[in-house]
C-alpha cells in the first residue's frame, strides 16, 4: 500500500535476497540524510518494478501483513473510493478492489511512474476495472478535491517529507467524513521490518496528525508487527 504520495517499503521474511534487497529499499545505503522531525527516514528509488515485485509480491509477506483481515477492520464498504497511498506495486490492490465493489473506486497512487505503469498493467491482468492507477507527485496525491472516503497508508508514512504540511494540504481530498488509516512498523526490534532507528513511533504518528489537524478515531489491534491508526479531520 506505498508517501503520499512519497515512496511506499515493505518488508519480507526472511529469504537472504529478499532481505538484502528490502534493507536497500529501507535506505540503508542510499545518499539522502534525514533532513528534520518531520522529514523522511529514508529515501530510495523504486523504478526497477521487476525488482520490487519480487520484495513487495512475496508470498510470505500475507502471514503478517494479513491484508484481508486489516481491510475488514477499517472497514471498506461497495462504493466507496479509496487511495491507496504509495500503492507500489499494488498489493493491496485486489483486496480494496473487492471491498468497494463494482460501484467503488480504487486509486493505486504512486509517485514512480513505472510502477504506475505496471499499476496499470496489473488491473489489467485482475480484471480490477474500479482501480485507477494515478501518478502522483511526491508532494501532491493528485486526488480529487472532496471525493475520496478512505485514504491508505501502508508502510509508507515515514517515506514522506515534510508530512505536516502534507497532511494539511491532504485533508482537502476527504469527503466530510473521510478518514486516514496510516499502517506502519512498531518503533522496537521485530523479526521484519527495518532498524528501529529508521521507524516511527506510534506516538510520533500521533502527534503529528493531530498538529496537521487530525484526530484519532480508532486503533484496531490486528497486526502482529504494525500499528494501525485510523484519523478523521478534527472539526
Amino acid at each position: 500500500m506505498r508517501p503520499t504520495a512519497p515512496s511506499r517499503t515493505c518488508v519480507r521474511r526472511t529469504r537472504p535476497l529478499l532481505a538484502a534487497l528490502l534493507w536497500i529499499a529501507l535506505g540503508l545505503g542510499c545518499n539522502a540524510p534525514h533532513h528534520g522531525p518531520h522529514d523522511a527516514t529514508a529515501h530510495h528509488s523504486f523504478a526497477n518494478v521487476e525488482q520490487w515485485t519480487k520484495v513487495f509480491d512475496d508470498p510470505t509477506r500475507d502471514a503478517w501483513q494479513k491484508p484481508t483481515e486489516l481491510v475488514a477492520a477499517l472497514p471498506i464498504t461497495p462504493g466507496m473510493a479509496v487511495a491507496d497511498l504509495g500503492a507500489g506495486t499494488g498489493y493491496f490492490s485486489r483486496y480494496l478492489s473487492n471491498a468497494v465493489g463494482a460501484r467503488g473506486t480504487v486509486f493505486a497512487v504512486d509517485p514512480e511512474p513505472n510502477l504506475v505503469a505496471h499499476l496499470r498493467e496489473r488491473a489489467e491482468h485482475e480484471h480490477t476495472v474500479n482501480v485507477v492507477p494515478v501518478l502522483a507527485s511526491l508532494d501532491n496525491p493528485r486526488l480529487p478535491n472532496g471525493g475520496v472516503d478512505l485514504v491508505l497508508i501502508v508502510d509508507t508514512f515515514h517515506h514522506i517529507d515534510d508530512r505536516l504540511n502534507y497532511f494539511r494540504r491532504l485533508q482537502r481530498v476527504l469527503k466530510p467524513d473521510g478518514r486516514v488509516a496510516v499502517v506502519d512498523f512498531k518503533k522496537e526490534p521485530l523479526p521484519v521490518g527495518p532498524p528501529p532507528e529508521h521507524k516511527l513511533a506510534r506516538d510520533q504518528v500521533v502527534d503529528e496528525l493531530q498538529t496537521a489537524g487530525y484526530r484519532l478515531t480508532a486503533e484496531p489491534a490486528i497486526l502482529p508487527y504494525q500499528y494501525v491508526l485510523v484519523f478523521q479531520v478534527a472539526q
